[in-house]
């Protein structure tokens, strides 16, 4: 019984955000036609009041995001071309971080150097996590493989340590740069205001989502080293 309640608490704290963000950005996608203008067209209006011109908008399959090396604001196709809540709100919370760059937030260069170092780190996880087993069974140390596991199953898990520990960041993107913008330009339909707050916080927590995903990759690595 014990176990069948931590499983699902383990399983609420890895999908529970995931199915939030989602269930919240999917259900503000409808009406699609809900404003004017589109998710790339409030991004360059607001960039352009924000004095970044030089900050680029562009389509991209690979999520929503700001990168702050080719100042780019980055749409996926639902968001760049969409006219729904969800497209205009999510764009202003990834021109927040554009803003965020311009006026030298640290929190978000830490972010960002963060990132870049978990990417490595990762790699070398997983290639740590791909070798043990075949150092264990070489050496005939079952503790040298069990050790070099823990250090693989440790760097996997570093990219949700960084954006627990930048979430933050997010908030402020959110809260402190795109609502005032969005009720600075008259942006949002009055009855919308409070469902592009939920959307906000969403948007806020997309990383974290994902990077908690990611953690059954740990647990499948565990699961295999049980065996």
């Amino acid at each position: 019984m014990y176990l069948i309640i931590i499983a699902l608490v383990i399983a609420a704290v890895v999908f529970g955000p995931g199915i939030w963000v989602r269930r919240v950005l999917e259900r503000y996608a409808l009406p699609p036609d809900r404003y004017e203008g589109s998710g790339a067209q409030l991004a360059r209006h607001l960039l352009n009041k924000s004095g970044l011109a030089d900050v680029t908008v562009e389509k991209t399959p690979d999520g929503d995001h700001y990168d702050p090396e080719a100042k780019a604001v980055r749409l996926t196709e639902d968001k760049f071309d969409g006219h729904s809540l969800t497209a205009i709100t999510v764009a202003a919370h990834e021109v927040g971080h554009a803003i965020q760059d311009h006026e030298g937030y640290a929190p978000l260069r830490i972010r960002s150097r963060l990132v870049r170092a978990t990417r490595g780190l990762e790699r070398l996880g997983a290639g740590v996590l791909l070798i043990a087993p075949f150092i264990g069974a070489l050496t005939r140390a079952p503790g040298l493989g069990i050790l070099m596991f823990a250090a693989g199953l440790l760097t996997l898990g570093t990219s949700t340590l960084v954006h627990l520990a930048t979430l933050p960041t997010e908030f402020d993107a959110s809260f402190t740069r795109a609502l005032p913008m969005l009720d600075k330009y008259g942006i949002l339909k009055t009855v919308d205001r409070r469902h592009a707050h939920r959307i906000l916080r969403a948007a806020a927590l997309t990383y974290v989502a994902a990077s908690l995903m990611s953690l059954l990759n740990i647990a499948r690595w565990w699961a295999l080293l049980r065996r």
